[in-house]
């Protein structure tokens, strides 16, 4: 009775922290806000002393929901938005470190997260503020989504089906997080007064904590924040309002510069938004929020690309799979799994054997096949340990160095990783035209996303698979050209 009385008595002071489960909007396409009918974004940022440009307006995308567009032709090099060192949302020891009890409290909880999980440090101080009656941030919080697409909110079937070891691992990962840091949450919070509260006595579980780790990883940016002694800066995570209502492009017509004070060098005056390129009426405004694969964009911001440039697969590299895989393809010999020394001897030196290898290669992407897979087959292929010392490791890794250690080499190595491709496909339950059916049965969001995952990872495999065709198709017409000749 006295902690509900003690709950009701912070609540003229506090928002409730509840988070539904994902709901859309009128149009049935896009998460609702915090608050049906929230403030002006654009006015409040006007209010509070910095600039939006006349034409920026905040409109849905069809593809993309709520964002910025242009409502009229922008030029090249102009000013989008400008926003006071006061407007963007941060959370940092150094700023917090007063002797107050209640930021104490944030300090200590955000110093058991683990730096992979910065969000979550962020996090705290953004649920703090979403809490607050008369928090300076709520007109930019209220404007936030009530709920996010991230794999951590999947229902547990959604989760299966992403089909994909790697980023299960990842999701698994971070619910256990979540759920475990409830627990140090609310024993570090249990003997604390409303006044003491950083929440006003309110309850914080692993779902709020969710919201706010989400909705920090999906709009933060890790940008410069104070100068360090010898002119480096601290990289400090921050949430810019309304700046980060840009959506994501690979082609970015604008980006983000940050002024800093003439008077104190150690100090960022201004955040600013300028056009990179000249954009043009009802174009929307977007960054590049970094040359990231499928597994990140999904994890972090809650969509994926089709055809993602950047986008690969990660193996485990196994020389027993390895083995199997170049038998497989037709490759007489393997020895995968028992190097011999000489070629342990690269192995090391790749990080791929040894005291604390790192086994973790990937196939796709820019690279196409990792350097130090590469490497590693083009070795363990080849017989002739003076053929091999003629070559220096970065010309062994390079694929724009066509058969360093001879055509047979290069087609053997091929086809092994062909052969892994096709093993590698094999472990998704389902197809492409089976997942691409499903799609038309108009699913659930999160089913959904997660069967565009797939879609795009095996898409991957299949581009890969194609690429190395072709180029064993070419050697193979070299090599009997050569014999020919």
């Amino acid at each position: 009775m006295a902690t509900s009385k003690m709950i009701m008595a912070s609540m003229t002071h506090f928002r409730q922290l509840t988070c539904a489960a994902y709901s859309t909007s009128a149009s049935g396409s896009y998460p609702t806000r915090l608050v049906p009918h929230p403030p002006d974004l654009i006015k409040w940022v006007r209010r509070e002393g910095g600039f939006v440009h006349p034409a920026v307006r905040i409109a849905q995308d069809t593809s993309n929901g709520l964002g910025l567009l242009a409502a009229e032709e922008i030029p090249k090099g102009s000013d989008l938005i400008a926003l006071p060192d006061q407007i963007p949302l941060r959370f940092t020891p150094l700023e917090s470190d007063s002797g107050d009890g209640l930021h104490s409290v944030l300090i200590h909880l955000a110093r058991q997260v683990p730096e992979e999980l910065w969000s979550m440090k962020l996090g705290l101080k953004l649920l703090q503020e979403r809490a607050k009656v008369g928090s300076y941030w709520w007109p930019y919080i209220s404007n936030l989504p009530e709920t996010y697409t991230v794999p951590i909110f999947f229902h547990g079937e959604d989760i299966k089906n992403l089909q994909y070891a790697p980023l299960l691992y990842q999701v698994n990962k971070r619910c256990r997080f979540l759920l475990d840091f409830e627990q140090q949450v609310k024993r570090a919070l249990e003997n604390m007064t409303p006044s003491e509260h950083p929440f006003g006595g309110q309850d914080v579980d692993a779902s709020s904590l969710g919201w706010a780790m989400a909705a920090v990883s999906s709009r933060a940016f890790r940008l410069y924040g104070k100068k360090l002694p010898g002119g480096t800066y601290n990289d400090l995570p921050m949430m810019l309002p309304l700046i980060d209502m840009c959506n994501h492009s690979f082609n970015p017509n604008a980006r983000i510069v940050q002024e800093q004070d003439a008077g104190n060098t150690m100090l960022v005056k201004v955040f600013y938004l300028l056009a990179e390129t000249e954009i043009k009426q009802n174009d929307p405004l977007v960054l590049n929020y970094g040359c990231l694969n499928n597994d990140i964009f999904l994890l972090d911001y809650g969509f994926v690309i089709p055809s993602n440039p950047y986008d690969s697969i990660e193996l485990k590299y196994d020389g027993a799979l390895l083995d199997a895989a170049s038998m497989a393809a037709g490759v007489s010999s393997p020895n995968f799994s028992t190097p011999s020394p000489w070629q342990q001897k690269v192995l090391n030196q790749l990080n791929l054997d040894g005291e604390a290898p790192v086994l973790k290669v990937c196939l796709g992407g820019t690279q196409l096949i990792e350097d130090r897979l590469l490497a590693a087959l083009r070795v363990l292929l080849a017989s002739d340990m003076q053929s091999v010392e003629k070559h220096d490791l970065e010309t062994l890794k390079s694929l724009s160095v066509e058969a360093p250690l001879g055509i047979e080499n290069e087609i053997a190595a091929f086809r092994t990783l062909i052969a892994v491709c096709v093993i590698a496909l094999g472990h998704f339950p389902t197809k492409i035209m089976e997942d691409e059916s499903l799609l038309k049965q108009r699913p659930s969001a999160f089913t959904e996303l997660a069967v565009q995952f797939r879609i795009q990872k095996k898409s991957v495999i299949i581009d890969v698979m194609r690429d190395l065709t072709r180029r064993v198709k070419l050697l193979s017409a070299k090599e009997t050209a050569t014999a020919q000749g």
